[in-house]
């Protein structure tokens, strides 16, 4: 039996997307190889033992946080329930605790300069929709020309990541930006920002965070964006501007309000005006 396709089969009849489902086979693939290569056993001989071991190793070999390998132990737990139809006992392999760490989020004057400063009109457009919209990075990609409303400055975000639509914001600097854009990339009627070679299919994440990063180097910058930070300082900025938790989920498409939360810490944390209250005396 191929197990890898059938877990990959598995994860598919979940509905996750194609990039899910590579993402949840890294690990799976490494742990066939573990006891395949090293333990000499086929996946139904191995034991609870033998899948601690192999964490063990992948941890220690790729230096891998907490977070991570509660990812591969919820990996394993799926592959042993629905590959190999065997009960699975969490008290085997419990979930980790790990730190929580507020994610970097560049100020109103930091996002505007970086974004201002491009000189490449495609990436400018693009972090404007990260920045003025919250988009993320793959529904940026993803967007057609048919989910850009200019009469109500809004974004159809189709099939996001809790795969329900959602209408986002569109700032007028930004369709300024996307209507340049338009114009001198042919006129696209379906991908806005499609592979270069071909219009059938998405331009891909990491041509964006490339860009990211070497702009960053450009202005002499410490590298700390990335594609998220953009979508983050919407966020916290929209809650620093009065906006509520409510208004701000529906806009970033948060199944959970507990998700928006996080842009209460951020914004206390990035207020210049705090001070503390006993010096209101």
């Amino acid at each position: 039996m191929d197990f890898l396709k059938k877990y990959r089969d598995m994860i598919s009849l979940r509905g996750l997307t194609d990039h899910t489902v590579k993402s949840y086979s890294t690990y799976l693939r490494a742990y066939l190889e573990f006891i395949s290569d090293k333990l000499h056993k086929y996946p139904s001989q191995v034991t609870y033992n033998d899948m601690r071991k192999f964490i063990d190793d992948i941890q220690t070999s790729r230096k891998l946080s907490d977070r991570t390998v509660n990812t591969i132990i919820a990996q394993l737990r799926f592959f042993t329930m629905y590959v190999m139809h065997k009960p699975w006992d969490p008290t085997q392999l419990p979930q980790r605790k790990f730190d929580t760490y507020l994610p970097y989020v560049p100020s109103k004057e930091d996002a505007l300069t970086f974004i201002d400063s491009f000189t490449d009109l495609k990436p400018k457009t693009m972090v404007s929709l990260l920045y003025g919209s919250g988009l993320r990075i793959g529904e940026c990609c993803s967007l057609m020309y048919e989910d850009i409303s200019r009469r109500n400055l809004t974004i159809h975000v189709r099939h996001s990541k809790n795969r329900s639509d959602r209408y986002a914001v569109l700032s007028e600097y930004s369709l300024d930006l996307l209507t340049e854009y338009w114009f001198e990339n042919g006129k696209p009627k379906g991908y806005l920002f499609p592979k270069q070679r071909g219009t059938d299919s998405p331009i891909d994440s990491f041509y964006l965070s490339r860009h990211i990063h070497a702009h960053e180097e450009e202005l002499g910058w410490e590298k700390k964006l990335t594609c998220h930070s953009f979508r983050h300082a919407f966020g916290t900025h929209l809650y620093e501007h009065g906006a509520d938790l409510l208004t701000i989920k529906e806009l970033l498409g948060h199944k959970s309000l507990a998700s928006t939360i996080i842009y209460i810490h951020l914004a206390a944390a990035s207020s210049k005006k705090a001070f503390s209250p006993l010096d209101r005396r």
